[in-house]
């Protein structure tokens, strides 16, 4: 869609129709006058066979050329989206004990592993990418970067712990985020949290206020509730219930503007990081295209000279 950056400019077009105006009010005029003749013979004579329609093709690629300059003065654009290069995307994958869970084949972990690895691949290059692992508390294990095997290293790495430490994921993501380098730019980069786990918390500080945090940060959290709730792990010898905690996760999401998922099997994990990664990241900028307006302007005036050059021996 074409917008213009300077619309003012677009009074420059008044002038152009005036003109177009009165060239078509001449037109009539001297039909008019023509009319008056009742001497047809003498009218041949007085005003030799014309050029017909071809004399006002001319004039119409010579108006058409002031038309395009003077919208070319607007500035005219089209809005492009690009990525950011300093978007910066904190990746936070639960690890607590629960994650052994088979609910989901071949078990949770390994379902988040392979998906995440997917959704790493399809990010797009410019964007930093950083990998937190949570259970009784959180790490980062690798920091913001635009190293795509390292991040997938990580993930391959990830091991089980105890306890579930959602609040203290969104706090070291945040932090995360906060060491990307400025690159000579004014605040902080354009950032996302993209949060899986599939368990209550159990540990740490609150979701409530992790959500506080992100908020007043400006950073959305996406967060997916990942596993059913007919899961279950031997933990110590004993069968435990490891249902999903969706009410905190998507209360999470909507605090921060975020999006909240839920996802039950390894397709539909790939679906929502699929979704994730064209959404994370992008601005629209707007694109000039004067150039293409003066160049149509010249072809047109071009266009105008040839003709009236061809029929009338005469420029416009």
């Amino acid at each position: 869609m074409i917008r213009f950056l300077e619309p003012w400019w677009l009074l420059a077009l008044l002038p152009v129709v005036i003109v177009a105006g009165v060239y078509v009010f001449r037109q009539f005029r001297r039909r008019q006058y023509a009319m008056r003749f009742t001497n047809v013979d003498l009218l041949r004579t007085l005003a030799p066979r014309g050029l017909g329609w071809r004399k006002h093709v001319s004039a119409a690629a010579f108006l058409l050329s002031l038309l395009t300059l003077g919208a070319a003065l607007a500035r005219p654009s089209v809005d492009k989206e690009e990525p950011l290069e300093r978007a910066t995307v904190m990746l936070a994958i639960d690890v607590s004990l629960s994650m052994e869970a088979d609910d989901v084949a071949p078990n949770r972990i390994e379902a988040a592993q392979e998906a995440a690895k997917a959704f790493v691949n399809e990010l797009p290059p410019t964007y930093n990418l950083g990998l937190v692992s949570f259970a009784k508390s959180a790490n980062v294990l690798v920091s913001p970067t635009k190293d795509r095997s390292e991040v997938i290293s990580g993930i391959d790495g990830l091991s089980l712990a105890e306890a579930t430490a959602t609040g203290e994921a969104v706090f070291t993501s945040l932090d995360a985020i906060r060491s990307v380098p400025a690159d000579g730019a004014d605040g902080a980069p354009p950032a996302r949290i993209v949060l899986l786990s599939d368990g209550y918390r159990t540990s740490g500080r609150s979701i409530e206020d992790a959500a506080t945090a992100a908020s007043q940060a400006n950073v959305p959290v996406s967060t997916i509730a990942f596993g059913t709730d007919t899961g279950v792990v031997d933990i110590r010898g004993a069968l435990q219930r490891v249902p999903v905690d969706r009410l905190s996760l998507q209360q999470l999401a909507e605090k921060t503007d975020g999006y909240f998922y839920e996802a039950a099997s390894v397709s539909e994990l790939k679906k929502v990081y699929e979704d994730m990664g064209s959404s994370i990241g992008h601005r629209v900028q707007p694109r000039e295209v004067t150039q293409w307006y003066a160049g149509v302007a010249l072809l047109l005036g071009l266009a105008a000279a040839a003709g009236s050059l061809l029929w009338t021996s005469r420029l416009p």
